[in-house]
């Protein structure tokens, strides 16, 4: 039973020392001139659509929720951040090239098309990110229209 009362108090100990290991959640500074919503002048649906299911990981408008600030949580959801925004950062549009502009379009399309993103253990948390069909496709043709006029 000593045995058990020890590895119950060091469980505790680390995980009380863990929460001192620091998640910097500070967003940047929004350009309105490179922010995509703004650059595109997206219609007030899709804005709704794209802060409610994409901008939290997809942005630098990222709202963290409570259980962010509790390690080793706050670890698993700062790696979700930085990873959705080495994909695609909206906030950070226009600065990129035609190319990956492009690219980043249709891979989006397709992520809507096939239900892989906002992914499941997110939705969960985040009832707004649970796109209906009818709402997935208001985005996917408003990426394709955009894709189709070749304005990114």
């Amino acid at each position: 039973m000593k045995t058990f009362k020890k590895i119950i108090f060091w469980v505790l100990v680390s995980f009380a020392m863990i929460q001192f290991v620091p998640t910097d959640k500070t967003n940047k500074p929004i350009d309105k001139k490179v922010n995509f919503i703004d650059v595109k002048k997206s219609p007030p649906k899709v804005v709704t659509l794209l802060k409610n299911a994409c901008y939290d990981c997809h942005s630098n408008e990222t709202v963290y929720p409570k259980y962010a600030y509790i390690a080793p949580f706050s670890w698993s959801v700062k790696d979700h951040v930085n990873e959705g925004r080495e994909h695609l950062n909206f906030s950070l549009w226009n600065s990129y090239n035609k190319d990956l502009k492009e690219s980043m379009l249709t891979k989006t399309v397709q992520t809507l098309e096939n239900k892989s993103m906002p992914l499941p253990a997110y939705i969960i948390y985040h009832e707004d990110a649970n796109l209906t069909d009818v709402e997935r496709g208001v985005l996917s043709n408003y990426f394709k229209e955009i894709l189709k006029s070749k304005s990114y």
